[in-house]
């Protein structure tokens, strides 16, 4: 089965092609853009068709990562994956964040239950606990970080993800933010059940950016 992997939950706009029959990444193309992830997902997909040597037409699944992450970029991907779905009449699946940096950290660190968690800002932690095989302990929730400390302090396993260091007790800062290997959404992606349903965006919290009721254009 070919799949085709779209991310567009985070800071990078990527895209990979599987397959899935081989357990190969085929290409994957991956761009630190930070935003802007609809004027370049095309492009990035290009390439990575390109770089496969194949087209749109070869491909029978569509991974996207879901979220947690960006609200905008999230919609974005998610838009984008059913488009494709539908215009190849193939299956989409999504993916969430906090599933691909719990399976990240598998690979390096094998056998171990993985806490994964985001550092979602505004005081709060995206949090989800995995067993050693990558299966979810619990729903994904947004948890204050003196939760997350708390969680974090009688887990055992291995933590992962922008929100280690606050689950470890440090200062909030800037620090490096979340990454989602492509090649692995599309290996979760093609692992994925395909009667799951369309993909919808995880979202744990409301937006940032709230409309201003006072501009609120009077319908009529």
């Amino acid at each position: 089965m070919i799949v085709m992997a779209l991310d567009t939950a985070g800071t990078d706009c990527a895209a990979a092609i599987y397959d899935s029959g081989s357990g190969t990444v085929l290409a994957e193309v991956t761009d630190p853009i930070g935003r802007g992830h609809a004027e370049h997902l095309m492009g990035i997909i290009d390439k990575a068709l390109a770089q496969a040597g194949i087209t749109l037409k070869a491909v029978e699944r569509v991974a996207v990562t879901v979220g947690p992450g960006s609200f905008t970029g999230i919609r974005v991907g998610v838009a984008a994956a059913r488009g494709f779905a539908l215009s190849l009449a193939v299956p989409a699946v999504g993916v969430s964040t906090l599933e691909v940096l719990a399976a990240a950290e598998l690979e390096r660190m094998p056998g171990r239950p993985v806490l994964a968690g985001m550092d979602a800002k505004r005081g709060e932690v995206y949090l989800q606990p995995f067993d050693a095989t990558g299966a979810a302990l619990a729903e994904p929730q947004a948890v204050t970080i003196e939760d997350a400390r708390a969680a974090a302090a009688v887990f055992d396993g291995e933590l992962a993800g922008s929100a280690v260091p606050l689950m470890r007790g440090e200062a909030a800062g800037n620090g490096e933010p979340d990454h989602f290997p492509i090649s692995i959404v599309a290996r979760l992606g093609a692992m994925a059940r395909a009667d799951q349903g369309r993909p919808k965006p995880i979202y744990l919290r409301g937006p940032d950016a709230k409309p201003q009721s006072g501009f609120a254009v009077a319908r009529v």
